[in-house]
C-alpha cells in the first residue's frame, strides 16, 4: 500500500529538461524512502529482512527499475544529486536479490535502432562522468550485481575481448557499438597516452567486482593479453602487467602535478591485484613472471611519500604472494619471497604495515551499507542547489584517505583483508621458521676421500655433523625468538593477538623440538653403522687370528715330524754301525748335518714369513682395539682366549740349540 503513489512521483512529467528546486527534492525525498523501504536494517532484526526483500520484489514488479534507469541513466540532464540517489537505489534494489539482478541484465534503454543493454549505460557513466559522486554511486551497482553472483560474473567475463589497437584509439563516441567486455578493457588500457589514468582506474574497478570470489573469472582474465601501444614494443602483454604498470604509472603522475589524485588511483589498482591474486596461484605466478614487480612492490611498501592504505594494501599484495605461492623455482618461491621482505623491508616493519592501515578512515568506518544522512528539507534543499560536493577535495595533500572512497572498502573488502592478514602473519613466521625443504647436505662431504684413513673419515664426519647440529641450532633459535617477535606485533595485549602469538611459537617450539629429535636419531643411526662395521672387522681380525693360530699348529707339527724322522735316521745308522757291514757306510754325520741345514733354511723361511704377517695383524688388532675402547667395548673380553695356544713347542728351543 502506498508503492504506487510513491512510484508516480518518479515519473518525469511535462517538460524533462525541467528540475525546479521543489521538483528536484521531491524527487530526492522519493528516493529516501525508497532507500528506507529496501535497505538492510539492523542485524539484531533479521525479521525486517524478509519484508525488504518482498519490498524490492514489488518495486520491481511495479516498473519502478525503469522508472530509476530513467532518472540516473537516460535523464543525463538531472542534478548530479539526483542521478546519484537513483543509482544507489538501484544498487539496493538488487543487493542480494537474484532474481531483481537478472531482471537489470536484461533490462535495455533508448529507442530502436539505438538500443543498449542498462549495464553497458551504466559503465559508459563509470568511464565518462566528471562526477566523482556519480562514479562511485554506479561503481556501488556492480558490486551489487557481481557480490554472490558467479552466474553473473561469468556472464561479463565472456564479453572480455579485447579491441584491434585501431579501435582502442577511436572517438569515445564510438564506444556504443563496443560489447560490455570490449568497452572495459579500452577502459583499462585508455589514458596511457595522455598520462590520465583516472578512467583506467574506474574501469579497475569495476573488473575487480567481476573477480571478486571467482576462480574461474580469475584464471579466464589472466588469459587476456594486449596488444603493445608500439609495435616497436614487442610481443603482447598480459593484462595483469598491464595493470601493474599503470600503477607505477600513477606515483609518477603524483609527483607531476602535485595533487593527491594519483592515491585514489593506486588504492583502486591496488585492490583489483588484491582481489585477483586471492586464492588464486596462476594469478600469483603470472605477477611474479616479470622481477620487477616484485622490486616495485617492496620499495611502494617502504615509500614513505605513499598513503598509509597504499602501503597496506601492497603489504597485503606481498603476502598473497607468499600464501598463494606454488612455485618451486628459485627467487619466485615463498621462501624467496620472504626472504626479500626481510632484507629490504624487515619484518617488523612490515607487519606494522597491517596495522597502520587498520587504523585508518577508510577501514575503521567500513560498514555493511554507507548510510546517508537523514534526509530534511534543509538537507534536500542544498543538495538541490550543489551540483557535485567535496569532488575538489580529492586534490587536498592533507587529506590522504577520502572519505568518498570509503564506499570502495565496503565490509566484505575488508574482511577479506582481515583474513588474508591473519593467514599472512601465520604462513611467513611458518615459512621463516624453518630451512628450505630444498637445503641438503652436499654429497661429496658424506663421501671418503682417496687416501683417507677409515679412522679419519669418520672423524671428519663426526666434525662435519657437528657444525651442521651447531649451525641448525643457532638458525632456530634465531627464527624462534623473531617468530615470537613478529606474532605479537599488532595486538598491543589484545587476546586475539596473544592467541596467535603464543600458538605461533608453540609451532615453533615444536617444530624445534622435531628437528633436534630428527638430528639425533641419524646421529645414532650413523653410530649404530659405525658400531656394526667395528663388529664386523672385529670378528675378521678374529678368524684371520684363529687362521694364523691353526697355521703354526701345522708347522708345530711339521717340526715334531722332522725331529722324529731324523731320530729313526741315527737310529738307523747306529744299527748299521753296530752290524759291522763290510759294505763302505756313508758318511751319516755328513748326511745328518745336510739334513739337519736344509730343514733348518726351511723353516728359518717359513718362520720369517710368520713374524712378518703376525707384525701385520698385531698392528690391526691394536688399531682395532683402539676403537673398540673409544665405542666403549671391552677389548680384554673380546681378546679372551686368542693365542692361549700359539707359541713355538718346547722341541723347537732344542732344534734352535
Amino acid at each position: 500500500m502506498g508503492f504506487d503513489p510513491l512510484i508516480s512521483i518518479l515519473k518525469l512529467r511535462g517538460s524533462a529538461y525541467s528540475f525546479t528546486q521543489q521538483k528536484t527534492i521531491n524527487l530526492l525525498s522519493a528516493l529516501e524512502t525508497i532507500n528506507l523501504l529496501i535497505v538492510r536494517g539492523s542485524e539484531a532484526d533479521p525479521g525486517k529482512d524478509a519484508h525488504k526483500l518482498t519490498n524490492k520484489t514489488v518495486l520491481v514488479q511495479k516498473k519502478a527499475l525503469d522508472n530509476l534507469l530513467m532518472l540516473a541513466v537516460e535523464s543525463q540532464w538531472a542534478p548530479v544529486a539526483v542521478r546519484c540517489a537513483a543509482l544507489r537505489c538501484i544498487s539496493d534494489i538488487i543487493a542480494a536479490h537474484p532474481k531483481n539482478r537478472d531482471v537489470l541484465a536484461s533490462k535495455v534503454l533508448g529507442e530502436e535502432p539505438q538500443v543498449e543493454a542498462a549495464l553497458n549505460s551504466i559503465l559508459r557513466i563509470i568511464l565518462r562522468t566528471s562526477s566523482m559522486q556519480e562514479f562511485l554511486a554506479a561503481d556501488r551497482i556492480f558490486n551489487s550485481f557481481c557480490e554472490k553472483n558467479p552466474d553473473g560474473q561469468a556472464m561479463l567475463t565472456s564479453t572480455l575481448i579485447p579491441q584491434p589497437q585501431s579501435m582502442s584509439h577511436a572517438p569515445l563516441e564510438e564506444d556504443v557499438n563496443m560489447s560490455f567486455g570490449s568497452m572495459l578493457i579500452r577502459g583499462l588500457t585508455l589514458g596511457e597516452s595522455d598520462g590520465d589514468l583516472e578512467v583506467c582506474c574506474r574501469a579497475a574497478s569495476v573488473l575487480s567486482h567481476i573477480l571478486m570470489d571467482n576462480l574461474q573469472c580469475k584464471e579466464r582474465v589472466l588469459r587476456i593479453e594486449l596488444e603493445a601501444p608500439m609495435p616497436s614494443l614487442g610481443a603482447a602483454e598480459p593484462l595483469m602487467h598491464r595493470m601493474v604498470r599503470y600503477l607505477a604509472l600513477a606515483s609518477s603522475m603524483k609527483t607531476k602535478d602535485g595533487t593527491g589524485k594519483a592515491g585514489y588511483i593506486q588504492l583502486i589498482i591496488l585492490k583489483l591485484l588484491v582481489t585477483w591474486l586471492a586464492d588464486c596461484p596462476n594469478a600469483v605466478h603470472c605477477f611474479l613472471d616479470s622481477r620487477p614487480h616484485l622490486t616495485y612492490l617492496l620499495e611502494l611498501v617502504s615509500n614513505p611519500s605513499a598513503t598509509v592504505c597504499t602501503r597496506g594494501l601492497a603489504a597485503v599484495l606481498l603476502g598473497e604472494c607468499v600464501i598463494y605461492n606454488k612455485s618451486s623455482d628459485t627467487g619466485r618461491d615463498a621462501f624467496s619471497i620472504v626472504d626479500s621482505i626481510s632484507q629490504k623491508v624487515g619484518l617488523t616493519s612490515y607487519f606494522l604495515k597491517f596495522d597502520e592501515m587498520q587504523k585508518s578512515f577508510l577501514f575503521s568506518s567500513a560498514k555493511p551499507t554507507q548510510a546517508l544522512k537523514p534526509l530534511t528539507r534543509s538537507t534536500a534543499a542544498s543538495m538541490a542547489e550543489i551540483e557535485d560536493i567535496d569532488d575538489s577535495d580529492l586534490s587536498d595533500k592533507e587529506n590522504e584517505d577520502h572519505p568518498l572512497l570509503s564506499s570502495m572498502f565496503d565490509k566484505h573488502f575488508v574482511d577479506i583483508i582481515k583474513s588474508l592478514e591473519s593467514s599472512i602473519r601465520e604462513n611467513i613466521v611458518d615459512v621463516y621458521s624453518r630451512p628450505k625443504s630444498e637445503v641438503a647436505v652436499v654429497p661429496a662431504e658424506l663421501e671418503q676421500r682417496n687416501g683417507e684413513s677409515d679412522k679419519d673419515y669418520v672423524k671428519r664426519l663426526k666434525a662435519f655433523v657437528e657444525k651442521q647440529c651447531s649451525e641448525i641450532q643457532k638458525l632456530l633459535g634465531r627464527n624462534a625468538t623473531l617468530a615470537e617477535e613478529l606474532a605479537k606485533i599488532g595486538g598491543d595485549g589484545a587476546s586475539q593477538s596473544e592467541q596467535r602469538a603464543s600458538g605461533a611459537l608453540d609451532r615453533v617450539q615444536v617444530e624445534t623440538l622435531r628437528k633436534d629429535l630428527h638430528e639425533a636419531s641419524q646421529r645414532l643411526e650413523i653410530l649404530k653403522e659405525e658400531k656394526a662395521q667395528i663388529e664386523s672387522d672385529s670378528s675378521m681380525y678374529r678368524n684371520l687370528a684363529a687362521k694364523m693360530e691353526s697355521d703354526l699348529k701345522s708347522l708345530s707339527d711339521a717340526y715334531n715330524s722332522l725331529e722324529q724322522t731324523n731320530f729313526h735316521l741315527e737310529k738307523e745308522v747306529k744299527a748299521l754301525k753296530s752290524g759291522g757291514s763290510s759294505v763302505s757306510s756313508p758318511d751319516v754325520e755328513a748326511i745328518k748335518a745336510e739334513a739337519r741345514e736344509e730343514a733348518q733354511k726351511e723353516s728359518e723361511a717359513e718362520l720369517n714369513d710368520l713374524l712378518v704377517c703376525l707384525g701385520q695383524e698385531q698392528s690391526k688388532v691394536e688399531k682395532l682395539s683402539a676403537r673398540l675402547l673409544e665405542l666403549g667395548e671391552d677389548v680384554e673380553k673380546l681378546l679372551e682366549g686368542i693365542g692361549d695356544d700359539m707359541g713355538l713347542p718346547e722341541d723347537d728351543e732344542e732344534e734352535e740349540d
